[in-house]
């Protein structure tokens, strides 16, 4: 059960703790006593500066000891879209993007389970660093990673069956940059890459279903919500995360 507004410093502290990061179990009481209203305050996750930052450690640790870092809600979440993608019979060469691809196993996991045009894309140099280097040492040289900045959208993207976001959209609806506009720019730019009748596929742990399918009501309608773990807090019951399916239309 989501509850949004709540403050920067103690949305930092979800995301550090593994609260919101890898999509725990939420504290329902902790939420509800946060609780700001529609929007999220500002907050450091939502710079260039700290994804810059943390993926550079990351990279550091790959290079050290080969360690590929965080996957945002675990590996669950990954297996969760595939088996959708599986069960809608997604072609294996459908083109499929990765809207703030971060270290890229994502992409790794969809080419070992046979997809075959991919496109990751993150802000970040040091993230697009780690996922070319991530995939290099799985072979996976036909897999595309750009360093492009999804609100300023362009048309060099191309367009794409499938769109996947795990979490961006969050940390986007966090940057004091985009605080005013950065839900309509991500909408303006989703429109501009997904196909009429493509797929998109949102993974959130700040935005409950109803308030994202008003977000993205224009252009968009809703198909499936995915199934993810529920919990219970004082007699009422609610989930983490939410993933729903949009359709382009």
């Amino acid at each position: 059960m989501h509850i949004s507004g709540v403050s920067s410093d103690s949305m930092d502290s979800k995301f550090s703790s593994q609260t919101c990061h890898h999509a725990a179990r939420c504290d329902e009481k902790e939420k509800e006593d946060e609780y700001l209203g529609e929007d999220f305050l500002p907050s450091k996750l939502g710079t260039k500066e700290y994804w810059d930052d943390a993926y550079q450690r990351e990279l550091q640790a790959f290079e050290d000891i080969g360690d590929v870092g965080e996957i945002w809600f675990g590996e669950e979440s990954m297996g969760r879209v595939v088996r959708w993608l599986d069960k809608m019979k997604i072609p294996r060469n459908a083109a499929i993007l990765d809207i703030g691809t971060g270290n890229g196993v994502f992409l790794v996991e969809l080419a070992k389970h046979g997809f075959t045009n991919l496109t990751g894309i993150d802000y970040s140099t040091s993230a697009v660093k780690l996922s070319n280097n991530i995939l290099e040492k799985e072979g996976l040289s036909n897999v595309k990673v750009k360093e492009i900045d999804f609100l300023s959208f362009s048309e060099e993207l191309g367009s794409f069956d499938v769109s996947i976001d795990k979490g961006t959209f969050d940390a986007i609806t966090l940057s004091v940059d985009a605080k005013d506009d950065g839900k309509e720019r991500y909408v303006k730019a989703l429109l501009g890459v997904l196909r009429m009748g493509g797929f998109f596929v949102i993974t959130s742990c700040n935005w409950t279903k109803e308030q994202l399918l008003d977000i993205f009501s224009n252009g968009f309608k809703f198909l499936h919500e995915l199934p993810t773990p529920g919990f219970q807090f004082g007699g009422r019951t609610g989930n983490s995360v939410t993933v729903l399916v949009l359709e382009r239309i």
